[in-house]
């Protein structure tokens, strides 16, 4: 007979195994993921304590594969310092008692993320506005990422929007996600989630493995069907993750 334990690394499993095939195969979606489906099993603040380490190996790698790191660093510093003043900032919000508020506020995102993934209309920022609106959506970003765990809106339409080249824009996705992991990490560690339940960094550590296995099941499946139609099915279906956590939080 299954016990509560056995359930729950059954459940993390499952859901690191299939973040990790969305993220091999379209470049980003394991936190989203994993956030959007843990979320509806257990509170949103030890969802984002289990995500991290996961999170933080698979972003790094991705991080540094890419050909351009110091040059990004050196355009997307003041994204990165308003990520982490924003996601410290907000971190009280989904380690706090509102856990409902935390989950409809999940919902929202995950909606709204979805709702632009789908649009075929592509946004175009201006190197003349990249100064101030790179801290502007770092701090948003921040903010959203403290009170959901999801770091995605609006980072990742904004960084498509700079143009950047596919694979500098897959090294700035890293780079944001890195940062936003961190910061997330040291904000959930300052509101002692931790500490309230200290099996959460080993289910951490544990879910390492099926999201490995899932990035590279992910990468070969890449290699045998269109990217576009799998992001297509991959947005519809967090669409309507989103709008059931979006209900379920505010019923």
């Amino acid at each position: 007979m299954l016990n509560s334990f056995d359930v729950t690394w059954i459940v993390i499993l499952g859901v690191f195994l299939l973040a990790g095939i969305v993220k091999g195969v379209v470049g980003m979606g394991l936190p989203t993921v994993a956030m959007g489906l843990l979320a509806i099993t257990m509170p949103p603040p030890d969802a984002a304590a289990i995500l991290l380490v996961p999170s933080f190996a698979t972003n790094v790698w991705q991080l540094l594969a890419g050909p351009s790191f110091f040059g990004l660093c050196k355009r997307l510093w003041t994204m990165m310092v308003g990520i982490v003043i924003g996601t410290v900032s907000g971190a009280g919000l989904i380690a706090g008692a509102h856990s409902t508020g935390a989950l409809a506020a999940l919902g929202v995102a995950l909606t709204l993320y979805a709702a632009l993934g789908l649009r075929s209309k592509k946004f175009v920022v201006r190197p003349t506005h990249e100064p101030w609106l790179s801290p502007l959506i770092g701090v948003v970003t921040g903010l959203i990422t403290g009170a959901t765990g999801v770091f995605v809106i609006p980072a990742v339409p904004y960084l498509q929007a700079l143009q950047l080249e596919r694979n500098d824009l897959i090294q700035a996705l890293g780079l944001s996600f890195t940062v936003s992991t961190v910061a997330l990490a040291g904000g959930l560690f300052g509101q002692g989630v931790f500490e309230a339940s200290t099996s959460l960094l080993g289910l951490s550590l544990l879910a390492l493995v099926p999201a490995l296995l899932g990035m590279f099941a992910g990468q070969h499946l890449r290699e045998r069907m269109s990217v576009e139609t799998f992001r297509r099915v991959f947005f519809i279906g967090l669409l309507l993750l989103g709008l059931y956590l979006t209900f379920k939080g505010l019923s």
